[in-house]
């Protein structure tokens, strides 16, 4: 039976981590499903929005530094006047350079075609220069401003973010461009920032595939289409102004999101990968499967003690009188076949002792069953308090006990039988206020070598009957 009880809780304990384990599963790849669907269409995106606000931001003071220039009528009146005096420009452009932090700031002389700067004249720009395209396309723009981003006229190692603002004199007419310089490094300190923040690859692209911005840890691909394994998607991305991809490298899955900035005219690429959103739905993965494992093994040992608890509860009750607490006929049945082995292995003596209570009727009428209860539950007391632990007392039937008595022979068995007589004869039985006074008649006998227990039960009955016979309160041998 306890091999039972061990593979029910074995069974049920593969029952519920089967369910726990596919649960878990199931909710872990739902979950990265999730996850990818979210950093495709969410994540991704909502990180290369916020970079564009930034830049935008970013990009507010240099366009309004550049319009208060271009209004400015000090530009107007000078150019128109003739461009007399450079050392005046060059004052103001040192100014609006210190007192707003540009990296540079600058005017283009339409009539003159001179660059002042703020170390002076620069340059004269010519249409012939392609260093000097830029100018040429800002004089004919329809808007009033455009940003670019192009290498720094005083130093061409410089790669400079430039906001370039038509001047027009008072009758409208386009008579220079000027405009600051914002460095680059702001926005790589961007890329940094946004990376370190999200744990995500940031980088810039022009609509040719080259790669002109990124962070510290992009690796050394110049453009998209030497970037490991993005080259067959470096089509797609650049013809289009904004989309989701992604692609594998091998080890793991890397998602891409693209956006035009229409600024530079450079796409905004954010790469995202895989493995780490990953890694966090597999801790959790792991710590649900602990605490199933966990639950599991609690539920077996609970249902294992449970129903072992149960069982012997259930045993008790099949097995022993709930009055007297002492055995049943069939337990007796069992006893019996193990003592008389014993003793015929260890060569001892058996005996046996049934008894019963005169006038037990009598007292069932007066006190009622709960006073024949009473007398029961407090003789089976008294007898067990008299006999050995290695004896057995049996509630025979009604008010009849029977006690086997191993390694005892008929005399000791009669000795035992009448000091359990004398005690009930003293004591008696306490039943609320009144006291029932009570005694037995028994009868006592020796086991036989083969005997069976049908056999000594008749042969001890009739002792007992002999007692009764005899007046009761009385023990007999046979």
């Amino acid at each position: 039976m306890p091999g039972k009880k061990l593979h029910f809780a074995i069974i049920l304990c593969i029952l519920l981590g089967i369910g726990f384990l596919t649960t878990s599963f199931v909710s872990f790849y739902v979950a990265r499903d999730s996850l990818q669907e979210q950093i495709a269409e969410s994540t991704l995106p909502l990180t290369s929005d916020n970079i564009y606000s930034e830049i935008q931001r970013d990009l507010l003071q240099p366009i309004f530094i550049s319009s208060l220039m271009a209004h400015d009528t000090f530009f107007r009146d000078w150019t128109l006047n003739g461009e007399k005096d450079p050392e005046q420009v060059k004052r103001y452009l040192s100014e609006i350079q210190k007192r707003y932090g540009t990296i540079t700031a600058f005017f283009v002389s339409n009539k003159t075609k001179n660059y002042y700067h703020t170390s002076g004249i620069l340059k004269q720009v010519s249409e012939d220069n392609a260093d000097d395209a830029w100018y040429f396309h800002a004089l004919n723009m329809k808007d009033t401003y455009e940003i670019n981003v192009d290498h720094d006229t005083a130093d061409r190692s410089r790669l400079t973010i430039f906001v370039n603002y038509q001047v027009r004199d008072y009758e409208g007419k386009v008579i220079g461009v000027t405009g600051v310089g914002l460095s680059v490094s702001s926005v790589t300190n961007l890329i940094e920032t946004y990376q370190q923040r999200y744990g995500r690859t940031i980088y810039f692209a022009d609509r040719n595939g080259n790669i002109t911005l990124h962070g510290s840890d992009f690796g050394n691909a110049a453009t998209l289409q030497t970037r490991k394994s993005i080259r067959p998607l470096a089509t797609q991305i650049l013809t289009s102004p904004g989309t989701s991809v992604s692609y594998n490298d091998g080890t793991q899955t890397i998602f891409v999101n693209s956006r035009l900035v229409p600024e530079f005219n450079w796409l905004l690429l954010v790469e995202q990968h895989e493995q780490l959103g990953d890694q966090r739905i597999e801790n959790t993965l792991l710590i649900n499967i602990a605490i199933s494992l966990f639950i599991t093994v609690l539920v077996g040992f609970t249902a294992y003690f449970t129903i072992r608890g149960y069982q012997r509860r259930l045993e008790e009750l099949a097995s022993y009188d709930k009055l007297t607490s002492a055995c049943n006929r069939q337990v007796f049945d069992l006893v019996f076949e193990k003592v008389t082995k014993a003793c015929r292995r260890r060569k001892e003596a058996l005996s046996m002792i049934c008894m019963d209570l005169d006038q037990f009727k009598e007292i069932n009428d007066t006190f009622g069953h709960p006073g024949g209860d009473a007398a029961l539950r407090d003789v089976a007391s008294m007898i067990r308090s008299v006999i050995r632990d290695e004896d057995t007392l049996c509630r025979w039937g009604g008010d009849e006990f029977v006690v086997l008595l191993p390694g005892s022979d008929r005399s000791a068995a009669m000795l035992i039988a009448r000091n359990i007589a004398d005690m009930i004869r003293q004591n008696g039985v306490r039943f609320g206020r009144e006291n029932i006074n009570l005694t037995i008649s028994a009868g006592v006998t020796e086991y036989r070598d083969n005997e069976t227990l049908s056999s000594i039960i008749t042969r001890v009955d009739q002792a007992l009957y002999s007692s009764k016979n005899a007046g009761r309160d009385h023990i007999s041998q046979a």
